[in-house]
């Protein structure tokens, strides 16, 4: 072997890596030019470069009622912009009798398009308009690619908002923006994922929302079935075909599912106005109302309400599954159940509660008539019919208070303290129940269990609860001890098809003893009967629930912190002989008058009496008898089709005109009823001013106004008590008519 020369090898090894290194240095020198220097120019190349291959988007799935109503869909929308310079081509200048041929077009056209757009786009002016579009036109530029300058955006806005189709269809008959746009410069961006909500803000958190242009679900149904609905992107490969760019799917977008929810519109409408008109009567800041099947766990309304800055409620946050607070007196139920299915007491137990007051473990035991007296001695079945805060605290602490363990694990056992596990995500997910286990140990102040924990966690306190668990327990009673999961999406489909059926799932085939269920039963429908829920109660159908009246705490400052803020409830079944629905309302206020059965009672009567309407069949003969007489109350308004009704009940009618309802048009008139008869008078209308609707139906009414060129607002149900544009007034342009309804 021979023997390394190290004096002639090395050298060639060290140059060697010399050059690597300065190859290295000059590679990094390169790259950060480009990313420093030449980055302007780069950055224009990108931004004209089109991709060979670009994704093709998938229609998002439609979310439908229960009864198969529209509640979101995606439809096309679009962003419009001008290329103010058609035409063109890249590093070739247009000829002076080309740009003498744009600039004459616009010259000529741009007040008409600006006016046009005031038009369509009435919250900026025409003068904003063509300010807005010669800015564009005449914006300086430099092509960094050809080294060349020229004038004029090729992406310029016209409008900062996304348009939906009609509005693109009413912009395509404007000058300019009619001509092609290798022609006019006139371009759109459209995207297919849009939603929109046809019933829109009913339901909103519920059903969900998007953020804005983005694909991307904000919460609710939207975001818990977002991999469903979205369905899947495609990608398309684009080929030049003489002057024509052509695309070429590589890979088909697959279009989402569409889901098929529980929620039923018109009883979704009917609870949100309930729920609303009672939080504007007693200045409550927020309100939630769930109503729910008992048999399958079906939602078919849930309304959250926020009093918000201007002073009216909207839908800001699902408070129905988010919003976890002490649920007061409705609470008491899920205490007596524990008692009565372990045996310790039965209804006869009659309890102490004194003058009202009962000092417990140190600390004082009011019921909410103390300063009359309080109850004296009752039973535990009164006790929760008068809701009284000793009876029930007297009965869990006498027989739990040596093993307050046991009362807890009752809890969990009856499906109070149940995880739910509802299909809510995001900064709205669902909040099972916090319901502490006893622990003397702990030197935390919010875990330690003292003396007086078991008293007040009895009777609603000490504890965290979401609207949405305590329904679904005094669901589960309502089911005669069956505890079913609350089911938001009951099918999944594709095309019309019905591709799964979500089937209501039971949670416990059994929260308590049979004897037991049947009890609470009894003493729920007589809270409503001969309790303090009795403004819950209807005369046609029998009501069964419990009412709740809450301090709210505020934290570390406690529960008197300045102003006082209640928790209200009511929360039940109906009917309550064979119920069929179970329904919760929930209302947070300042200050008193405070009355869980009061006020949250009086919206759950709405809403159940509104429910239970739709299966009332009585006929119209049981209403008659010798005194009486079938005459219907006729509002004014169109009087011909009043005849041709009246005609039909064998109601006489006296006019003094004469006309076909088939084919004539309205007869506009009043109606007067004059014993067995309606007397209907022709009334003739000012040519020019403000017709008088007063006392018409809302559709007589719009109908009326509308075709005098008036848009309407109306406010209320029932007839037209007052027009805020009085009768005989000149008629404005675009004037609005507000309609007040009674």
């Amino acid at each position: 072997m021979s023997k390394f020369e190290s004096k002639k090898v090395l050298p060639r090894y060290l140059a060697i890596a010399v050059v690597l290194t300065l190859f290295g240095i000059a590679i990094i020198a390169k790259a950060a030019y480009i990313m420093t220097a030449k980055k302007d120019y780069w950055d224009t190349v990108a931004s004209i470069s089109k991709p060979d291959s670009v994704k093709e988007d998938a229609l998002r799935g439609n979310i439908l009622s229960g009864d198969g109503q529209l509640m979101a869909s995606s439809i096309p929308e679009y962003r419009i912009f001008m290329d103010f310079l058609p035409g063109k081509i890249r590093g070739v200048a247009l000829k002076d009798s080309a740009q003498h041929r744009i600039d004459t077009l616009w010259a000529n056209n741009i007040d008409s398009l600006c006016a046009g757009l005031h038009r369509i786009f009435k919250t900026r002016s025409a003068e904003e308009f063509k300010k807005n579009l010669l800015e564009g036109k005449n914006k300086s530029l430099y092509d960094q690619k050809y080294k060349e300058p020229y004038v004029g955006h090729r992406h310029w806005s016209i409008w900062p908002r996304r348009i939906d189709y009609a509005t693109y269809k009413e912009l395509l008959k404007l000058p300019i923006l009619r001509l092609p746009t290798n022609k006019g410069g006139f371009h759109t961006e459209s995207n297919k994922s849009a939603r929109s909500y046809p019933f829109g803000s009913l339901a909103q958190r519920t059903v969900g929302t998007m953020y804005g242009d983005k694909d991307s679900a904000k919460c609710g149904l939207e975001l818990s079935f977002d991999s469903l609905l979205r369905g899947t992107i495609g990608i398309s490969h684009k080929v030049k075909v003489r002057d024509t760019v052509v695309r070429i799917p590589e890979i088909v977008p697959v279009n989402g599912y569409d889901i098929v929810s529980t929620i039923d519109v018109g009883m979704q409408d009917m609870a949100e106005r309930a729920l609303k008109e009672e939080l504007k009567k007693d200045n409550a800041s927020m309100g939630v109302a769930i109503l729910m099947e008992v048999k399958t766990g079906d939602v078919k309304a849930i309304v959250n309400l926020t009093k918000c800055d201007d002073g009216e409620y909207y839908e800001t946050m699902n408070h129905a599954v988010t919003y976890r607070c002490e649920p007061g007196s409705v609470f008491k139920t899920a205490s007596i159940l524990v008692a009565l299915d372990d045996g310790v007491v039965d209804t006869s137990f009659v309890i102490p509660t004194g003058s009202g007051i009962m000092n417990m473990h140190g600390s004082n035991m009011k019921d909410h008539n103390w300063y009359r007296g309080g109850y004296g001695n009752i039973n535990v079945a009164r006790a929760l019919e008068v809701s009284s805060n000793i009876g029930v605290s007297y009965v869990i602490d006498k027989f739990y208070h040596d093993n307050p363990k046991k009362y807890v694990e009752g809890l969990y056992r009856v499906g109070i303290a149940e995880d739910l596990k509802l299909p809510f995500n995001g900064r709205e997910s669902y909040v099972p129940p916090k319901i502490r286990m006893p622990n003397f140990k702990t030197t935390k102040r919010g875990e330690y269990w003292s003396k007086t924990t078991l008293p007040w966690m009895s009777i609603g306190y000490e504890t965290q609860i979401a609207p949405i668990n305590t329904l679904t327990f005094y669901n589960a009673i309502a089911n005669d001890g069956k505890m079913v999961r609350p089911r938001f999406v009951k099918q999944i489909m594709k095309e019309g098809v019905v591709i799964r059926n979500l089937e209501p799932e039971v949670i416990k085939e059994q929260i308590a003893k049979p004897q037991s269920i049947k009890t609470i039963q009894t003493v729920l429908e007589h809270v409503v009967s001969q309790g303090l829920g009795r403004k819950a109660g209807s005369r046609s159908f029998k009501v069964a629930g419990k009412t709740g009246t809450a301090q709210v705490s505020q934290g570390a400052a406690g529960y008197k912190n300045g102003m006082m803020w209640y928790w209200l409830s009511f929360v039940g079944f109906f009917p309550a002989d064979n119920p069929m629905y179970s329904c919760i309302v929930c209302l947070k206020k300042p200050g008193l008058p405070a009355s869980g059965g009061g006020m949250a009672g009086v919206v759950f009567h709405q809403i159940s009496e509104s429910v239970m309407s739709q299966y009332l069949k009585l006929r119209v003969e049981d209403a008659r008898d010798d005194t009486s007489v079938m005459v219907p109350d006729v509002k004014n308004g169109n009087i011909l089709a009043a005849d041709y009704v009246l005609g039909k009940l064998n109601v006489k009618t006296d006019n003094g005109w004469k006309g076909s309802y088939a084919n004539g048009q309205p007869i506009w008139g009043e109606a007067e009823q004059d014993g067995k008869s309606v007397k209907l008078t022709k009334k003739t209308l000012s040519g020019k001013g403000m017709p008088d609707v007063t006392g018409m139906g809302a559709s007589d009414a719009v109908f009326l106004l509308e075709t005098c060129g008036v848009k309407v607002r109306l406010k209320g149900r029932g007839h037209v008590k007052s027009q805020s544009i009085p009768y005989g007034a000149a008629i404005q342009n675009g004037a609005i008519c507000e309609l007040t309804l009674q």
